[in-house]
């Protein structure tokens, strides 16, 4: 099954465990207002490659992958499944670890029946999904992504149970996710799942916005500064508190100006 492919990186080194061999995949329902790689978004876009011809590139540098792997990501991986089967059925028979960073836009519990089936197939294939949940406020999430967040969250739980390993990654943009109310909330969430191995609360950056400018695309953040790298580490500890309490089975509780001051 070929996969329609935007790009290939051949040394990632923030999409999973070591340096990567990242596949770019073509195609994304979503509509992140901060979303940097807009060029993703159409569906019939990208060329199309089998998996064989992109594991041959993978092969090219594999002395450099040790310790590390393959990581698919977008455009939205999950709208590919057969292609990912094909070409992570390759890497697991040569012993490679797999990766797929997804938004989770594409779960749905009670969707088509063949296409959850082969998701359960994938899982037995992937080794780590690094997920990144946009907003836990259902309303919120809409607004900044046109799309729903129950699918998101219900795919946690969905990992959880297939024990596949989850790395949760939350980008912090000021006046729209860094609200210390949301972020103790979707620790609190998070913090119920045992698949859970880490957590990047990421700072909002504007390199995209020449990318709108070159496709004549408006960029909706053009008046939302960077998040300052020092205030998102802050922000990441209320994120963590929601996790303790969930994990010490404590009730949630929404800390306070003074608690977090």
């Amino acid at each position: 099954m070929e996969g329609r492919i935007h790009s290939l990186e051949s040394f990632g080194s923030v999409d999973g465990p070591g340096v990567r061999f990242v596949i770019f995949v073509q195609g994304c329902p979503m509509r992140c207002a901060y979303c940097h790689n807009p060029d993703t978004w159409a569906m019939d876009g990208g060329t199309m490659m089998k998996p064989e011809e992109i594991f041959e590139q993978y092969k090219r540098n594999e002395g450099f992958y040790k310790g590390g792997g393959i990581t698919v990501t977008g455009g939205e991986p999950l709208m590919q499944v057969d292609f990912l089967i094909d070409l992570f059925t390759i890497a697991k028979k040569n012993h490679v670890h797999t990766c797929i960073d997804s938004s989770g836009i594409a779960y749905r519990p009670d969707g088509n029946p063949e296409w959850l089936a082969k998701l359960d197939h994938l899982m037995t294939l992937t080794d780590l999904v690094m997920l990144d949940i946009k907003h836990i406020d259902p309303e919120k999430h809409r607004e900044l992504t046109q799309q729903p967040n129950d699918g998101i969250l219900a795919f946690c739980s969905y990992l959880n149970e297939k024990k596949v390993d989850m790395w949760i990654r939350h980008v912090v943009v000021p006046t729209i996710t860094d609200d210390p109310k949301y972020l103790y909330q979707l620790g609190y969430f998070i913090g119920q799942f045992s698949n859970l191995k880490a957590l990047d609360i990421l700072p909002y950056h504007t390199m995209g916005k020449p990318k709108y400018d070159k496709l004549g695309m408006e960029y909706k953040l053009k008046d939302i500064p960077a998040m300052d790298t020092k205030k998102a580490v802050e922000l990441k500890k209320t994120v963590l508190e929601g996790v303790r309490d969930r994990r010490n089975g404590q009730a949630a509780h929404i800390p306070s100006s003074e608690e977090l001051s």
